[in-house]
């Protein structure tokens, strides 16, 4: 097969779901999308569950589907590591938990536990917060702290309240621990630099200031903010009645196993060199659940993976050029996710980065940045510079998370006219492109899926003008782990023995 250049187009948030009901890619005017499916070969791909290495029946999520696309492989992800350890109990052992409770110890002071409430395992799980109260039993401690971040956002938008009343239930049963700060994952875990939002968490959990009343229920507050209109996602930032903020000497532990969302509030409390706004960096032991960033001037509970031989390693290896380009939402998984958590871009490896729309939320601009993204790639694809080019069109899975339907249309309609334009470009110029996502979104808003992620699969469809590639059959029940391997036999490159993927050509 000859050699050929090769552009990813990752639709993220663009699931495959036959019915139409509630469904904004169906119930949306996509001609670029329906003549591409028309006119080449298309297939649909596994990206949730164990194909992306979470246990069968979890929602994929952009942070493994971009691992997993870029490794070419399953990769063990951190939550069923997570779980694995609670269930053998090496999670008990682990020295980061022991040192922060020791430190406790030493100085009768208090532990923060930190993290979002959620049962989707998109960015944390509440049994490992339970998991983390058991072991403060086991080693006799009880001057707890809970921080909840409410969800509503992987999550239907009032299940807040099922949640705390199984930690309040947890809490009471244990005998030891109060809720001290509620917070929605607006604030907490934005990971954009709109640095307002991180500091009013901040200021709610360390400094135990708020702008609003403190409660004495954090059930009855979450009930007075939903019939409020302010659902979980939006939680203004408040604190128990009672709650002094965090001291010098205490421990924090932010269990949120994802990596992306957890960094910026991190960073306020642990980092010296910090830029979001004036503050002094706190005396206390603080352990994140992962390596949130590197280097991070904390303790990590959970390592990572040292993957070798990753996509953009072995293009790199080659001598070929790439290009990794998206928008501000998606830019990191396009980059450090992609390249399996490495900050460092490869050899030959270039980047752009376009900055989000800065909108309180993301149904009040569709289009979001995705028209100055694509306009942008197809002046690099007219350069003919590069062999490979990773891009992400955002719109699907970040208007998808609003759950307002019209909005979503909307996204879905910009991603199509991108996608358009792109693949035009790129035959131009003589590409092959793939289109396809790392997880579904837009096409489920029915209640149990609005907001969230999705476990249906993806479509790829597969461009070329090669007249053998265009009368290809492609394979049914394959995954996010295939791409990467059928991209390196695209470019004429060896698939290297790590990789478990298979080429679909």
């Amino acid at each position: 097969m000859k050699k050929h250049k090769v552009i990813l187009v990752i639709r993220d948030g663009w699931g495959y779901r036959s019915s139409s009901e509630q469904n904004a890619i169906k119930n949306t005017s996509t001609p670029n999308t329906d003549k591409l499916m028309k006119a080449y070969p298309h297939t649909l791909i596994n990206a949730s569950g164990e194909a992306v290495g979470l246990p069968e029946g979890y929602q994929g999520n952009s942070e493994v589907g971009h691992m997993t696309i870029g490794s070419g492989r399953v990769i063990f992800q951190s939550l069923a590591k997570i779980n694995h350890s609670i269930k053998t109990s090496v999670f008990f052992k682990i020295p980061e938990f022991l040192e922060a409770i020791n430190n406790c110890k030493k100085h009768s002071s208090k532990l923060h536990l930190i993290g979002l409430l959620q049962v989707q395992g998109v960015h944390a799980h509440i049994n490992h917060l339970f998991a983390l109260l058991d072991l403060c039993e086991q080693q006799k401690f009880r001057d707890v702290i809970v921080h909840v971040i409410t969800d509503g956002r992987d999550a239907p938008v009032t299940d807040s309240l099922k949640h705390v009343s199984k930690l309040m239930k947890k809490l009471k049963t244990l005998g030891f621990g109060f809720i001290g700060t509620v917070s929605g994952r607006y604030y907490t875990m934005d990971r954009d630099k709109r640095w307002d939002r991180t500091e009013k968490a901040y200021d709610c959990i360390v400094n135990a200031s708020s702008d609003k009343q403190p409660f004495s229920s954090v059930f009855d507050v979450l009930e007075d903010c939903h019939s409020d209109g302010e659902t979980d996602e939006f939680i203004v930032p408040r604190i128990a009645e009672g709650y002094e903020g965090v001291k010098i000497n205490d421990s924090m532990i932010f269990y949120n196993f994802r990596t992306d969302r957890p960094r910026q509030f991190t960073q306020a409390v642990v980092e010296k060199n910090f830029v979001g706004w004036k503050r002094q960096p706190l005396k206390v032991f603080y352990v994140g659940m992962t390596q949130f960033y590197n280097p991070m001037n904390a303790k990590v509970a959970f390592k990572d993976q040292n993957l070798n031989n990753l996509l953009g390693k072995v293009v790199a290896d080659s001598g070929l050029k790439q290009l990794r380009i998206s928008e501000t939402e998606k830019y990191a998984h396009v980059t450090f996710f992609f390249n399996g958590q490495v900050e460092t871009p490869n050899k030959g490896e270039d980047r752009l980065l376009v900055n989000s729309p800065k909108v309180a939320t993301y149904d009040l601009q569709p289009e979001m940045s995705a028209y100055e993204v694509t306009d942008k790639l197809v002046s690099e694809i007219v350069k003919e510079k590069y062999d490979l080019i990773i891009t992400n069109l955002v719109n699907g899975d970040m208007v998808g998370h609003t759950g307002l339907l019209k909005a979503i249309k909307k996204a879905v309609k910009t991603v199509d006219d991108c996608v358009g334009k792109i693949v035009d470009a790129g035959l131009k110029h003589n590409y092959t492109l793939l289109v396809f996502a790392d997880h579904g979104n837009a096409e489920d808003q029915t209640t149990l899926w609005r907001t969230s992620h999705t476990i249906n699969p993806v479509p790829l469809i597969f461009v070329s003008e090669d007249e053998s590639l265009k009368k290809l059959t492609l394979p049914n029940n394959k995954g996010l782990k295939d791409i990467a391997p059928t991209t390196l036999k695209l470019l004429g490159l060896k698939k290297p023995k790590e990789m478990t993927g298979e080429s679909l050509v």
